[in-house]
């Protein structure tokens, strides 16, 4: 948190990932970070941003691909990478489940600035074709990171507005939303993340791939949205760049007092059962 109580600079970092590339794609969000004239409080990279997200393309390969956390080699970079650019990172990645040959989740890292694991979120609400590689996680947690609350829903997630309430009823001030949004859906990343930020008064952080991985191209725009839904910055839909926002958290109390939308909520009425 900057000097200025209450504001957080935060980035959407677009990658151009290399399917199956772990060290180029490491190497390319050092670089992006490196290059930024600002230090920024929380990054937040792609879903899968190691190895790509083509998983047709990859296959059975992608198996080989799953490593641990937090003793993988890509968590011990961003560890290494967090602690020397005194940025905490959220990162989409393949993991491995401990102990189990096979089973692998698509995770979120979450690593502080001092370079430690603050936690990790495995989707809970995959796409259908993310049946045949992935398991399901099975929690809806929120994180403390360097002193702020906050939470993860990845890609497809952002379909789901309960996910989204219940990370803010949980006290969540940020939602991270690590993704690989083709062409063709961009208009659904450009509405949901504006949607969920407003819909629940926090600040959304939505980083995209960007580029053609193995014949399917992905749309960028990477984006920034506050508790108003009003979009503080925005990456463009075809070079691998960061956006950068600074946010003023106050903005979450003043929406809130404003419009008290979970003072009314009732949850015993909202019935999803079939």
């Amino acid at each position: 948190m900057s000097e200025d109580q209450g504001r957080v600079r935060v980035a959407a970092v677009q990658m151009h990932c290399a399917l199956g590339d772990k060290a180029a794609n490491l190497e390319q969000a050092g670089t992006l970070l490196d290059g930024l004239d600002q230090r920024v409080d929380i990054a937040c990279l792609p879903e899968l941003f190691n190895v790509g997200y083509n998983l047709d393309a990859m296959g059975e390969a992608l198996f080989d691909l799953g490593e641990s956390i937090p003793d993988g080699e890509t968590t011990r970079r961003l560890r290494d990478l967090a602690r020397r650019l005194d940025t905490a990172i959220v990162a989409g990645l393949v993991e491995q489940a401990p102990g189990v040959t096979g089973v692998l989740y698509d995770t979120a890292v979450l690593i502080n600035r001092r370079g430690e694991v603050a936690g990790s979120y495995r989707k809970s609400h995959l796409y259908p074709a993310e049946y045949h590689f992935f398991r399901a996680g099975d929690c809806l947690p929120v994180f403390e990171l360097d002193g702020l609350r906050v939470g993860v829903a990845t890609c497809f997630e952002a379909a789901f507005p309960p996910i989204f309430s219940t990370l803010a009823l949980q006290g969540a001030q940020i939602v991270f939303n690590p993704s690989a949004v083709p062409v063709g859906y961009g208009h659904l990343q450009d509405v949901r993340t504006r949607a969920r930020a407003q819909d629940n008064q926090f600040f959304v952080v939505a980083a995209n791939h960007v580029g053609d991985e193995g014949g399917v191209v992905y749309c960028g725009r990477s984006q920034i949205a506050d508790p108003r839904g009003e979009v503080l910055a925005m990456a463009s839909g075809e070079a691998t760049e960061v956006a950068v926002a600074e946010v003023d958290l106050a903005l979450i109390r003043e929406q809130r007092l404003q419009e008290p939308v979970f003072r009314g909520f009732r949850p015993s009425l909202y019935r999803f059962s079939r």
